[in-house]
């Protein structure tokens, strides 16, 4: 017990120590209307980064990705007013903050970019945003990732809660087939 947690420390501290600042382009307020540019920096990074830490399989990780999508969530709403975003689109609309698909879609991937570039994603890669059209008006945009071995792709989509939420994740099949949590 006190190895795990002495490993623990020694790697928070170590990726602390090794993290550059990031900013990261996000926006909201619907179709990007509006944007900013947010700072994360070396202890909020190692808050992000310990889901991802102590996985052993793809699924471990994909259920990590969901986690860190939520946090990093959490932190850019501490610099932008998407704390006031509220799961899909009606509970939200007209506050300054709101975010629709296409802002998730967005924002998602942009964090899950960082998490590819810094190395923190052993089991997948980070395709570009998908989008599904099951009514001609009912048109939603998701982030989407790959498994590195077998190829399935699957869809981080985390407008469907509130600010903050781990995201949910399906395989590209049953997102197309209008799967929702």
């Amino acid at each position: 017990m006190l190895r795990g947690t002495f490993l623990t420390a020694l790697i928070v501290w170590s990726v602390a120590l090794g993290v550059r600042a990031d900013e990261i382009s996000i926006c909201y307020n619907y179709a990007c209307a509006s944007s900013a540019e947010v700072q994360l920096r070396g202890a909020t990074l190692s808050r992000i980064y310990m889901p991802l830490a102590w996985i052993d399989s793809a699924e471990e990780e994909r259920q990590a990705i969901s986690v860190a999508i939520g946090l990093f969530q959490t932190v850019v709403g501490q610099q932008t007013p998407t704390f006031r975003d509220r799961g899909r689109n009606f509970p939200d609309e007209g506050v300054d903050g709101r975010m629709d698909c296409l802002d998730h879609a967005h924002n998602t991937s942009a964090y899950l970019r960082l998490m590819e570039e810094r190395g923190w994603l052993q089991f997948h890669r980070v395709l570009e945003p998908v989008k599904r059209a099951p009514l001609i008006f009912n048109e939603h945009w998701s982030a989407r990732i790959a498994e590195k071995e077998s190829g399935e792709e699957f869809v981080v989509d985390s407008w469907f809660f509130d600010n903050g939420h781990p995201a949910a994740i399906f395989t590209l099949e049953e997102w197309m087939k209008g799967a929702e949590p």
